[in-house]
């Protein structure tokens, strides 16, 4: 059985929304990172990069959302979270993961996680003030270019729409409206309503 290892608010809920959507057998384990545990010892055996998400396999450990992602979908076949016979279908959902973990991602942790890339406190600051923008812009292309609708990649649910959900949860918090973004904010509407999605929000914050 798989351990997903989580902190609320952050980017793991995509892998949990995605493990139950695929019926797997799992269990989930707490990082509270109000009291460090991403940076114990015993964390830091399973991910020495002490973040999560981290996901224990019966082949090994897996870090970093779209990795776990494809691995989910991959392990899953009957649950059809991605397009595995077309690789170049397959191909488009990991540009599409892989740009919310590369840039969106990064675009929405210069809020709170600026002495990652500068020590200078005023250029914390500016980092801070650009986050409204920068994220927005990276909305601006997910509404206009991305998102096909109604699922990310058209007409099938796949991977990508957990992982979208999860990141368009931050938008009020970056001090962006998600009004501004009505595909986006439909999609988010849409994958509220969903069973696992449900299932997997309130274990996280139960």
């Amino acid at each position: 059985m798989m351990k997903l290892y989580y902190e609320k608010g952050t980017c793991a809920l995509a892998s949990h929304i995605a493990l139950e959507e695929a019926g797997a057998e799992y269990s989930t384990m707490r990082v509270n990172f109000a009291v460090q545990e991403q940076r114990s010892a015993d964390y830091l055996a399973i991910n020495p990069k002490a973040r999560v998400p981290s996901l224990v396999t019966e082949k090994g450990i897996l870090t970093e959302t779209p990795a776990m992602l494809a691995f989910i979908a991959q392990s899953f076949p009957k649950a059809r979270l991605a397009p595995l016979d077309d690789p170049f279908r397959f191909a488009e959902v990991q540009a599409f993961n892989s740009y919310l973990c590369s840039t969106v991602h990064v675009a929405h942790a210069h809020r709170m996680r600026g002495t990652r890339w500068a020590d200078d406190p005023a250029a914390i600051e500016a980092m801070k003030r650009k986050v409204p923008d920068s994220v927005s812009a990276c909305f601006d292309l997910i509404e206009s270019k991305m998102l096909k609708g109604p699922w990310v990649m058209g007409e099938s649910y796949t991977i990508c729409d957990p992982y979208l959900f999860t990141i368009a949860q931050w938008l009020e918090g970056d001090g962006v409206e998600p009004a501004r973004f009505p595909k986006v904010r439909g999609h988010r509407d849409r994958m509220s309503e969903r069973p696992a999605v449900c299932k997997a929000v309130a274990a996280e914050l139960g």
